[in-house]
């Protein structure tokens, strides 16, 4: 099956629209004055579904959905988010660290969770020009992927599963919020289905492959981290989703950042930023240089980050090039040191000159005792990502395994 991406592209602005909606409402419930961080989707696997969740407690609620979109909805805080929300809506209830929310606090959730996705649900419904159902909230405490509906990690497991995701944020609290949408796959696949010559179809299920290969480039970047210091390293998260162009630099943590920024040519084409936190990169050079430095890093510990920086990003594309059988270059490692979002506004603001949405590969590479901690991020050129995915050779798309060997 082929995917249009500006199909896709509309159904991103009906999740950031209603999520602005949903801010709205807890805005003008609470008087906490929230914002819209980032909308995306992603076609998750279920080791994609357990990466990004986690161990995490969070706590809201779930909301069925009917009619013309069905599929499942859920509304979560982080515990502390939803204890200062249930300070203002409900004052006098229980929301201890350690205790059950009361049920007045769970009242209150319920409440401010109806409304919300009620107000993120309503843009879907005029745009499909039919009515969506909503089940009654659910209240959940859950940690990790058991916060999402029962069954999504099942299904994740059959067959990938979309997720529309939008974080909001208060401006001057510390409180976030998360809006899972996860449609049920046929349906909405159906909703985003092209014709095979429509020039801008991708194959979804070349897409999943592509998918699995960014994890396993992922996975040979930790194992170069490994081999050039010393340090255990494994990958937490790593996961393909679609933004708005403009949208890429919001996707970084607002902390700063040191590591490298490289242009990939070929097929594909694009960028990739190798970014570590700044004691990360303080434990990366105290492990590879052989000296104590007076400053921070200085200029050897600068070459060491660059030269990590082209180990790993050899490690992540060589075997895109194996896979797709043919030649990826890429321009020498530029040091970069800055805020994550101002890293990446470049990067946007180059492809967003001939695409208005992206695709970005995003992973994590930890260790297990938290020495450090390293993001990458893969932004490919639409274009180009088009050729490597038409370039791929699949016999059986319907029974398509992310294994070299089946895809020639």
């Amino acid at each position: 099956m082929r995917v249009d991406i500006q199909s896709l592209g509309t159904y991103n602005r009906l999740a950031q629209e209603g999520a602005e909606h949903a801010a709205a409402s807890l805005t003008q419930m609470t008087g906490i004055e929230t914002y819209v961080d980032v909308t995306n989707v992603t076609l998750m696997s279920k080791q994609d579904v357990e990466d990004v969740f986690g161990g995490t407690e969070f706590v809201g609620v779930q909301i069925g959905l009917g009619g013309g979109l069905s599929g499942e909805t859920a509304l979560a805080f982080d515990r502390e988010s939803a204890a200062s929300i249930v300070d203002v809506l409900v004052p006098g209830a229980s929301a201890g660290d350690d205790d059950e929310f009361d049920e007045m606090a769970r009242s209150g959730i319920n409440e401010i969770g109806n409304i919300m996705m009620g107000g993120f649900v309503d843009g879907w419904a005029d745009y499909l020009g039919t009515s969506v159902d909503m089940s009654p909230p659910n209240y959940v405490e859950r940690a990790g992927t058991d916060v999402l509906p029962d069954g999504a990690l099942d299904r994740a497991d059959e067959e990938h599963v979309f997720v529309f995701e939008s974080q909001m944020t208060a401006v001057d609290q510390e409180i976030d919020a998360y809006i899972y949408m996860l449609p049920e796959y046929g349906a909405f696949a159906d909703m985003l289905a092209a014709s095979d010559d429509h020039e801008d179809a991708i194959p979804m299920d070349k897409l999943t492959v592509f998918d699995e290969m960014t994890r396993q480039g992922a996975e040979r970047a930790a194992e170069n981290v490994s081999s050039m210091t010393g340090i255990e390293t494994d990958v937490d998260v790593s996961r393909l989703s679609f933004v708005p162009i403009e949208d890429v630099p919001n996707t970084a943590r607002d902390e700063v950042y040191v590591g490298t920024v490289m242009e990939f040519k070929g097929t594909p084409g694009g960028y990739l930023a190798i970014l570590f936190d700044e004691p990360s990169a303080r434990t990366i050079v105290d492990a590879t240089v052989p000296m104590e430095l007076d400053e921070p890093l200085g200029e050897m510990g600068e070459s060491a980050i660059e030269e990590l920086g082209n180990i790993m990003t050899s490690g992540f594309i060589d075997g895109w090039a194996n896979v797709l059988q043919t030649s990826i270059d890429h321009t020498p490692p530029e040091l970069v040191h800055d805020m994550g979002r101002a890293i990446l506004s470049p990067i946007a603001g180059r492809l967003g000159r001939s695409q208005e949405y992206a695709f970005l590969m995003d992973s994590t590479v930890v260790t297990p005792e938290g020495e450090f901690n390293c993001e990458l991020y893969a932004i490919p050129d639409e274009r180009k990502l088009k050729e490597a995915l038409d370039s791929l050779l699949v016999e059986r798309s319907d029974q398509l395994e992310a294994d070299q060997e089946s895809l020639f």
